[in-house]
């Protein structure tokens, strides 16, 4: 057993001395721009002193969301609650904000982190005043979604996960939005722009940085979602009965 350890320790011994040994025994992923936005990182305008509260008038928002579960299940508030500080916030939620959205909920804080730091919709860092989140799913990969980004990256300057200067973009990588039948798009803060090409996307990046109205949807001919050879069934409109009087 001795000479069996003093060979091993002999063999380790010539490894280290090897130049062509890497000593790094413990490995990491790299950290990846895509997720970026989803981390929390420390700063003047970031950290646990960094006052944050409601305006009166989202404080109405707020019962008004809280009025819509039963007194001992207002942690399911957390989502909308989130979202509404996030908004308010220029799209993006402090920590401050969490801990606000907890206190109302009567959850810890970590439960809000957790929350936050699920959803991909929670931005923790600064964003821009346009928030380009370009789908590269499946779908959208075999219609052409790497050029949209190559497109983004290369007229605004910045790659995933960053800002441009001005502060007019930041730019993500982000998993399936739910227009599959009109790839490849992105959404730019709440609205979707599908059947995208370099060209369009570049008209439509230049008109959002000069306050320009924009085509919301499909940027073809086409109108929604319909096919190729447009509408082809349900050509009346719907008859009852309806399940409610405003639908």
């Amino acid at each position: 057993m001795i000479s069996s350890l003093l060979k091993r320790t002999s063999f380790l011994n010539q490894l280290n001395r090897s130049s062509s040994f890497n000593r790094n025994y413990f490995k990491h992923s790299a950290l990846v721009r895509s997720d970026a936005l989803s981390r929390h990182v420390e700063t003047e305008d970031n950290n646990e002193h960094t006052p944050f509260d409601f305006t009166q008038e989202n404080l109405v928002k707020v019962e008004k969301i809280l009025g819509k579960y039963p007194k001992q299940y207002r942690q399911s508030a957390l989502l909308p609650l989130l979202d509404l500080a996030q908004r308010q916030n220029g799209g993006w939620i402090s920590l401050r904000a969490m801990d606000k959205v907890a206190h109302i909920c009567g959850v810890a804080p970590m439960t809000a982190y957790e929350v936050a730091s699920f959803y991909t919709m929670f931005n923790r860092t600064k964003i821009g005043e346009n928030f380009v989140q370009v789908c590269t799913t499946t779908p959208c990969m075999l219609r052409g979604s790497g050029e949209i980004m190559k497109t983004c990256k290369s007229h605004l300057g910045i790659q995933v996960g960053e800002t441009t200067t001005d502060n007019k973009f930041t730019l993500a990588e982000v998993e399936c939005l739910g227009a599959c039948v009109n790839a490849p798009m992105m959404c730019i803060n709440d609205d979707f722009y599908e059947d995208l090409t370099p060209a369009t996307t570049i008209t439509l990046l230049d008109q959002i940085k000069n306050n320009k109205q924009t085509k919301i949807g499909p940027q073809t001919h086409r109108k929604a979602a319909e096919g190729p050879q447009g509408k082809t069934t349900l050509l009346e409109p719907p008859v009852g009965p309806t399940c409610r009087d405003d639908l």
